[in-house]
């Protein structure tokens, strides 16, 4: 057998490390990413990028964690090299604050992140509406960048990247042996699958150098995220809402719900709106699934509906992914053999 293709589809920040995972763990592939859309217009470039998880109700709470900490792991020596400026990879630390305490006493995430502990009374005093709070310092990526240059690393090793709109991942099964299913939002159409659903978020980016702490609600619903060059502000979550248009009445809401927390943002400058619609569903959905037509196999690796945690879990997803890409090969390499013998 030739030296295997496969088709990435979709270039947001879950298709382009799909991709240099596959390439890292399987050196004979040909590897091609197919987007309609890539960086600065892929829903990862809205997104703030903080290494924050928030839990899929359907997926053991262990492999998650496996998730979030092979994602740690890799962004945290991003961060400590050489590429941590041009990758948009940095620590922040700061504080998780809750009206009322929680009801779990540790989230799973607790000892990946680094010097994890209650706030202290003097904290709290900070933020004089909440009860209790959580320090700690995680890491946080400035999606653009960070897009820009997983592109340039997977480019670097030979992958084709291609403009194009796929309708039907049955129109590649004449180009490629195995195919990756990572349109994000874009499955809910190109699979039929009813089970993912958009959830939209509207975010502010701003210029406020003064503010160096990350603050965020426990709830997620109001949050504070300093990037290297400019501070995120949010949130909103509309299940069901398709629209990519800002809406000045919640960009305001966003600006005073912040500014209650982080009372120096009335002095943010240069305020750009951003909308995206966070591809949800109960699950992620990673698996193998072999496509028939007629006598016709077509190998679909999927490894999509990442809801809000896409940067959190995104390298320990495309792990798996490019793990069951390799099985699909091992297996179509072993019914090649057989047809020859």
């Amino acid at each position: 057998m030739a030296a295997p293709k496969v088709a990435v589809v979709g270039a947001g920040v879950i298709g382009l490390s799909t991709a240099l995972c596959i390439v890292e763990t399987c050196a004979s592939c040909s590897v091609t990413v197919l987007a309609d859309q890539f960086s600065p217009n892929t829903t990862s470039d809205v997104a703030a990028g903080m290494l924050i998880p928030h839990t899929y109700p359907g997926t053991p709470i262990h492999v998650q964690k496996q998730w979030f900490k092979e994602t740690f792991t890799d962004l945290f020596a991003i961060s400590n090299s050489a590429e941590a400026s041009e990758a948009g990879i940095h620590l922040v630390s700061g504080w998780q604050i809750f009206k009322n305490p929680p009801k779990e006493d540790l989230p799973f995430w607790s000892d990946v992140v680094l010097g994890f502990r209650p706030m202290s009374e003097a904290e709290l005093q900070k933020f004089p509406q909440h009860r209790f709070g959580q320090a700690f310092t995680t890491l946080k990526c400035d999606c653009p960048p960070y897009l820009l240059w997983l592109e340039k690393r997977l480019k670097a090793t030979g992958v084709q990247m291609c403009t194009r709109k796929v309708a039907d991942l049955w129109e590649l099964h004449s180009e490629y042996n195995v195919i990756v299913n990572c349109a994000g939002i874009g499955a809910h159409q190109l699979v039929g699958d009813k089970k993912l659903f958009p959830v939209r978020g509207q975010v502010l980016k701003v210029h406020a150098p003064w503010v160096k702490n990350f603050i965020r609600e426990g709830d997620g619903s109001t949050y504070i995220y300093p990037g290297i060059h400019r501070v995120t502000l949010g949130g909103i979550r509309e299940k069901e809402n398709w629209s990519l248009s800002p809406d000045p009445g919640t960009t305001k809401d966003i600006f005073d719900r912040c500014c209650s927390l982080e009372p120096s943002l009335r002095g943010a400058q240069d305020i750009e709106v951003k909308v995206g619609l966070r591809p949800s569903r109960q699950c992620v959905r990673l698996q193998t699934e072999v496509l028939r037509q007629g006598g016709v196999k077509l190998p679909v690796v999927h490894n999509y509906g990442h809801g809000s945690g896409g940067f959190s879990m995104h390298r320990g997803t495309a792990k798996e992914a490019a793990r069951l890409v390799g099985e699909c090969i091992a297996a179509l390499q072993g019914s090649s053999l057989r047809s020859k013998i």
